[in-house]
């Protein structure tokens, strides 16, 4: 009579074990559930900052470009500052650069070029090589300049591509160049522009482009003059709820109406972002 019993007794064991394992198996599922819920809801979060920080920026851009074409009081011109935009969900910082500005990437002579590489502070051995590089990748000559180089050079050094003998389609092209270096090209981007044909005016000039203008007026080299539309850059950086997303859009102003009031007031060159 006895066996039963300590076979039951042995089977309440077995079964108090299979209780509490099972509990411990649905703590820790209920543990990672309740985390995997967290992430979930972290994720959530962090999309909808994002998304919101996207929209700010963007509608950043469209507000100060609408203060561009203003021609009252509230009239924003292409300084460089940055205002300062305030929404319900974000803060955005906008700064709008005219290109003009700067020296033309794909009209600029030689000297010009070289010009700007010594005013930006490069020795005159990787100045003139740059600006012969420049003129090469643009051009559609078979034969390099001095210190210059075409599909040649750029095979002799295993580069898989060489100049398009095109016009830059942006300044991070110059990367690409035989001779470019990453601190040469960090120099050189503030101050050319792929989206003007005319030279800036000395005029109030910064004053890497007045010497640089100077420089090639020396080197026989005046600068262009051309009418053209103004050009601007305008760079939005926006943030909402710890997230960042920067908008970068190159547009270009028609700012006569009067002369074409059927066409539009402005025309977007380019539409990217940038990293934060």
């Amino acid at each position: 009579m006895s066996r039963p019993r300590r076979l039951t007794q042995r089977q309440r064991g077995f079964a108090l074990l299979i209780v509490l394992w099972t509990m411990a198996l649905l703590a820790l599922i209920g543990t990672q559930v309740t985390a995997a819920g967290h992430g979930e809801t972290r994720l959530a979060a962090n999309v909808r900052a994002n998304a919101v920080a996207q929209a700010a920026a963007d509608g950043a851009v469209f507000e100060a470009l609408l203060h561009l074409l203003d021609g009252s009081n509230n009239h924003w011109p292409a300084d460089g500052l940055a205002r300062r935009i305030k929404t319900p969900l974000a803060l955005v910082d906008v700064e709008m650069v005219d290109e003009g500005r700067k020296i033309t990437l794909n009209n600029s002579s030689v000297p010009m070029l070289r010009g700007l590489a010594r005013s930006v502070g490069l020795d005159d051995n990787l100045a003139v090589t740059l600006a012969d590089q420049i003129a090469d990748w643009r051009s559609p000559a078979n034969n390099p300049l001095p210190k210059g180089a075409k599909a040649a050079q750029y095979r002799a050094a295993k580069r898989e591509f060489g100049p398009p003998n095109q016009p830059f389609r942006s300044v991070d092209e110059l990367a690409m160049l035989l001779a470019m270096t990453p601190e040469a090209l960090v120099r050189l981007k503030p101050y050319l522009s792929p989206y003007v044909e005319s030279s800036p005016k000395s005029a109030g000039a910064d004053p890497v482009i007045a010497r640089a203008l100077a420089d090639a007026q020396i080197g026989g080299a005046p600068p262009l003059a051309f009418e053209e539309a103004p050009t601007v850059t305008i760079t939005a950086l926006a943030v909402a709820a710890g997230a960042r997303f920067v908008r970068r859009a190159v547009v270009r102003l028609n700012l006569d109406q009067q002369t074409a009031p059927n066409a539009p007031q402005y025309v977007v060159l380019e539409w990217g972002t940038v990293d934060p």
